[in-house]
């Protein structure tokens, strides 16, 4: 059971195309099977929560909020480290933000 602020090494496809890669992500929750994520990149022109190779990312990264999607518990390769319990309220209180 993946819980969240895990960040997660899976198997990604594109809403764009059908192309699948090995991508990391940010858990948010998993129910049934089900893993609802946010997408993590290493392009840090794009909008997001910074996610700092000192807290255990490959490299400087961005957490990105407008891009959650489910993916299978089966596409779930490792588990990378988890993040902090600063780092999650940051990632709560952003995505209220954004819903509301």
């Amino acid at each position: 059971m993946h819980k969240f602020g895990e960040v997660i090494l899976a198997q990604i496809q594109y809403t764009d195309t059908f192309e699948v890669k090995r991508r990391p992500a940010l858990v948010l929750f998993e129910e049934g099977g089900n893993v609802i994520v946010a997408g993590i990149t290493s392009n840090l022109k794009m909008k997001g929560v910074p996610l700092h190779k000192k807290e255990g990312a490959f490299k400087d990264s961005v957490i990105k909020l407008n891009y959650i999607f489910t993916i299978s518990e089966k596409m779930v390769e490792r588990v990378l480290f988890t993040i902090s319990k600063e780092k999650k309220e940051i990632v709560k209180k952003e995505l209220m933000r954004r819903i509301n």
